[in-house]
């Protein structure tokens, strides 16, 4: 985990969605046990209670469970759990954002998977605009 906070939301919140990210990357398997509360307070130098706090709501969303005296645990199907809650919140969120912002700047599907891949545009093939085929038209008259 990050050790960095933002100012933007709690650390409880970003302590939940810090252990969100984990179990979706992987990181946290079905059935394995969340760092200790205290481990992960002394760890991040917040308070225990922050840490409890964030847990509780992995709690609340039935994504972990507790087992007294043994700490607490990912429950089964937590991943798949999350992954389509945050398809859907992906969906009604950020994509008509992304989308809006896409047709602001009048961005072509191949120059959002030109920058996907990573390729620049002088690595990509030229595209075809109205007027870079009315150039190449008057080129091949000319000659």
């Amino acid at each position: 985990m990050d050790r960095e906070w933002n100012d933007s939301q709690p650390i409880y919140r970003q302590l939940r969605d810090r252990v969100v990210a984990m179990i979706l990357d992987g990181v946290l398997k079905e059935g394995d046990p969340l760092p200790s509360v205290r481990n992960v307070a002394a760890e991040y130098r917040v308070n225990p209670l922050t840490v409890l706090k964030g847990y509780q709501q992995l709690v609340d969303e039935q994504l972990v469970e507790k087992k007294r005296g043994l700490g607490m645990f990912i429950n089964a199907g937590a991943r798949n759990l999350l992954l389509q809650g945050e398809r859907q919140k992906f969906l009604g969120e950020e994509c008509p954002r992304i989308h809006a912002t896409i047709q602001r700047l009048g961005l072509t599907a191949e120059e959002l998977l030109d920058g996907a891949t990573g390729r620049s545009s002088s690595d990509a093939a030229p595209s075809k605009t109205p007027e870079s085929e009315s150039k190449a038209k008057e080129k091949e008259e000319e000659r």
